[in-house]
């Protein structure tokens, strides 16, 4: 599952005592395995090296450039939703023909930028768009490969904002529309229109929605062939789930094979972008207990880590396996779920300093005693964490901190009063 292991009522990151990175980096913070990133990378490629795909690491799930620059040593490619992506992803060390772009507001100047780097495809989202990307690459005199996503209507069962693959998606297109597409564009001088994107939501904890958007898209697949277009390429795309709680995800092993039968002699290049199931498990964010409090019958423990440092548990209900750093005997856990029954823990809601009732990062959690100054740590926080935090409340950001095997360092230092303003001050006195 990860490389965040218990040891005598202490919890440790790989070597590491969790508590001794809290006291010299400070709380919040975000802890990184190394080891947990590298061995969930490592699982998708071997899972699928059958059919030798490209893996693109999804980078809107942790930015950071020290863990992208990980993944490109490990020959990762990357999945960029923005130019700053892209950047981020270059100066990491990332190849840019090993590059995917989705998102459905590209501008002129992020898609001059990615031609200029030469990605190998771009995730078209709509008609509109199409065109657009036809015109800049005519005025630049480049040909560059597109990707049509299509919506398959299937459900993956998981939270309607992460929802993507429905026909009603702001998210591609829908697999009747996508034929006129291909009609009116798939022989196209400038786009060369030859693979197919899908991306149904995230997480998707179960197999079974894969299998049926792939057997959509391969009969859509045919269909086009037939009709004498070339379409060599699937992406298939994210979505595979990280375990919130023990066992919850399946493996890649389940999920490829599920997924490896169906596009066997299939003659399709096979792109994949398994953000979440790489990175989610790999960070945990620890925070300080500042007061307990009652208010009627609900009892409050206040942190110093809050909904603008992680916004999971507010945006999506989301939730994340919480426990103390460091527990008393009769207080250790086996396993990671949503129900815990020890004797003596105690219900809470674990709250942060936000002006806001939504500020919360877990509601009704049975946890042990805790008193100021104790940690917690907040698991399975290393996708979409740290990328989501604001300085909402004007709360300077956190640290980043990553761990290989007895050591660790700081990837990102802890913002400082002065960085909130620091924009705003270089400006100063113009008119």
């Amino acid at each position: 599952m990860d490389s965040f292991i218990y040891r005598d009522n202490e919890l440790y990151c790989e070597q590491v005592p969790v508590a001794q990175i809290a006291r010299d980096a400070g709380t919040p913070v975000y802890i990184y395995s190394a080891e947990t990133l590298r061995k969930h990378y490592q699982n998708i490629a071997v899972a699928f090296a059958e059919l030798n795909p490209l893996v693109c690491y999804s980078v809107k799930g942790c930015s950071n450039i020290h863990i992208c620059r990980m993944l490109a040593e490990l020959g990762s490619g990357f999945d960029v939703v923005s130019g700053g992506e892209l950047y981020r992803v270059q100066q990491a060390g990332g190849h840019a023909d090993k590059v995917v772009y989705a998102g459905v507001g590209k501008t002129d100047d992020e898609i001059r930028q990615a031609i200029e780097a030469g990605i190998a495809y771009f995730n078209i989202e709509s008609e509109a768009e199409l065109e657009n990307l036809i015109a800049i690459a005519d005025c630049m005199g480049r040909q560059v490969k597109g990707a049509l996503r299509v919506n398959p209507d299937v459900d993956p069962k998981t939270h309607r904002y992460t929802t993507t693959g429905k026909k009603e998606s702001k998210f591609g297109v829908d697999l009747e529309r996508a034929l006129c597409v291909f009609e009116q564009y798939g022989r196209n001088q400038f786009v060369n229109l030859c693979a197919i994107h899908l991306h149904i939501g995230s997480p998707v904890n179960s197999v079974e929605p894969y299998v049926e958007a792939i057997w959509k898209t391969l009969v859509f697949i045919d269909e086009l062939r037939a009709r004498g277009f070339t379409v060599d390429t699937l992406d298939l795309g994210g979505g595979f789930g990280a375990d919130y709680t023990e066992g919850q995800a399946p493996s890649a092993k389940d999920y490829a094979k599920a997924i490896i039968p169906m596009l066997r002699g299939k003659g399709l290049g096979l792109i994949l972008e398994p953000g979440r199931s790489i990175s989610g498990n790999a960070g945990i964010f620890v925070s300080r207990v500042l007061y307990t409090k009652c208010g009627g019958e609900k009892k409050f423990v206040i942190i110093d880590g809050a909904m603008n440092d992680l916004i999971r548990p507010a945006l999506y209900e989301a939730f994340h396996f919480i426990w103390p750093v460091r527990v008393s005997n009769g207080f250790s856990i086996e396993n990671r779920q949503e129900a815990i029954h020890i004797s003596g823990t105690q219900r809470v809601d674990v709250v942060g300093p936000i002006c806001e009732s939504g500020d919360y990062l877990a509601q009704n959690r049975h946890l042990p005693p805790l008193e100021r100054g104790n940690l917690l740590a907040v698991f399975t926080a290393g996708a979409y964490g740290f990328t989501m935090s604001s300085q909402y409340n004007s709360r300077p950001r956190v640290a980043e901190v990553l761990v290989e095997g007895d050591r660790f360092r700081i990837i990102r230092q802890r913002e400082t009063y002065a960085d909130l303003i620091e924009r705003e001050n270089s400006i100063a006195g113009k008119a």
